[in-house]
């Protein structure tokens, strides 16, 4: 044996590396060398196979017929194209004609700001469903009219209840026959309520009496109060409700406690409010 043979040998003695590319070569040139002659043949060879197959091979032209009607469902629907049958119309492909704007001067559109109507004031217009015409009045009770410290307390809730009305209609005249004109007390709600309504208005504001506190005669002496006056005071729970001030809307149903104190004085057959304090509790 020369040298040539023996490293001829070598060589084919060697393993080979079989790698993953030329294993799929030759599975693929193992089918075509299998594969039926002729379109006849290739079909019978399609047909004659186990039942599971047969399972797989429906499975996927379900999935593809499905696939397909989904489709076509969803550009029907995206109007990508029109349903099986139907015939575009003019009608459907017209395009609608724009309405014209409307311009801001014109008389039957009012302006509008934030929901509510703009008045020629300036100021927002009140909601007719919260009108002060839809607020009552708080009568007198009638033991309130008794000169007894029954009586004075029984006013001084009266007085209470008319501030509140004044807040919520505007209207201050009530408030102020109860109360003594001249009275810092006085003066300082009912032009709180006037400036208010000067540029808008209150409604919703609600309050209620808690507690008692103290019903008592007050002396001159001691808190410069006029003769025959009895000092109320009671605890309260109060909520603002809607204020509108010009055009801006603020609502607040939050509560807050205050501590209200009344002097009321027996003048000419009736109490009156002389003197009166409201703080907020902290």
């Amino acid at each position: 044996m020369t040298e040539e043979d023996e490293e001829q040998f070598r060589r084919e003695s060697m393993p080979r590396t079989y790698t993953l590319r030329q294993r799929w070569a030759d599975y693929r040139a193992e089918v075509r060398a299998n594969r039926p002659k002729g379109a006849k043949a290739r079909v019978r060879a399609w047909l004659h196979v186990e039942p599971f197959y047969w399972g797989m091979r429906a499975a996927y032209v379900v999935l593809v017929v499905g696939a397909v009607f989904a489709v076509y469902i969803n550009g029907v629907a995206n109007g990508w194209w029109h349903a099986w049958g139907e015939k575009p119309t003019v009608a459907a492909t017209t395009t609608p004609t724009a309405r014209p704007v409307p311009s801001a001067s014109s008389p039957t559109e009012a302006a509008m700001s934030g929901g509510y109507q703009i008045g020629p004031d300036g100021v927002l217009v009140r909601p007719a469903e919260h009108a002060a015409s839809t607020y009552t009045k708080p009568e007198l009770p009638e033991e309130a009219k008794e000169n007894t410290e029954r009586g004075a307390e029984l006013a001084a809730e009266h007085a209470f209840s008319l501030l509140i009305y004044a807040w919520n209609t505007g209207d201050t005249q009530p408030f102020a026959d109860i109360t003594q004109s001249g009275d810092g007390f006085r003066e300082t709600y009912i032009d709180k309520v006037k400036k208010s309504y000067a540029s808008g208005w209150t409604y919703g504001m609600h309050s209620s009496i808690t507690r008692i506190v103290k019903v008592e005669p007050v002396s001159e002496q001691k808190w410069g109060a006029q003769p025959n006056t009895i000092g109320v005071q009671f605890k309260t729970v109060t909520s603002n409700g809607v204020t509108c001030v010009n055009q801006k809307i603020s609502t607040d149903e939050s509560e807050y406690r205050s501590s209200v104190t009344l002097f009321m004085t027996w003048k000419n057959e009736h109490w009156v409010v002389t003197d009166g304090d409201i703080s907020n509790d902290k």
